[in-house]
């Protein structure tokens, strides 16, 4: 992160200006060797692949004849080191909208200037 953005994130801690100081001239001393720690320490997570889904409703049983009863399977295909994995998911529709809907939410905070100084400085 730069200069400014480090200075901003340890103010919040309440130390000295004296430490402040110390700390941004520790980090500034050992930036590259610090994002190099942070890369190889990060979590190798699959990445999205595919996805096949499927809508099942149950229109009737043996003891009620009159019943809607519908839910979503979805097949979710997964690369990870070059392994391809898969995962069935099922839900009913209401808990896939509120998914969709939580998802919509945190893209739209993704779009906020705070998180997006954060994702620049991540690379």
């Amino acid at each position: 992160i730069s200069e400014v953005d480090f200075q901003d994130s340890i103010h919040v801690l309440g130390f000295s200006d004296e430490l402040n100081k110390s700390l941004l001239q520790l980090y500034l001393d050992n930036r590259k060797e610090i994002r190099s720690i942070l890369g190889e320490l990060a979590p190798r997570l699959p990445c999205y692949h595919s996805l096949e889904w499927r809508l099942d409703v149950q229109l009737a049983s043996r003891s009620l004849r009159q019943q809607i009863k519908p839910a979503v399977t979805m097949k979710l295909h997964l690369n990870q080191n070059g392994d391809q994995t898969a995962q069935v998911l099922q839900t009913d529709p209401a808990t896939l909208l509120h998914l969709i809907q939580q998802l919509e939410q945190a893209l739209g905070e993704m779009k906020m200037n705070h998180c997006r100084r954060i994702v620049r400085n991540m690379k």
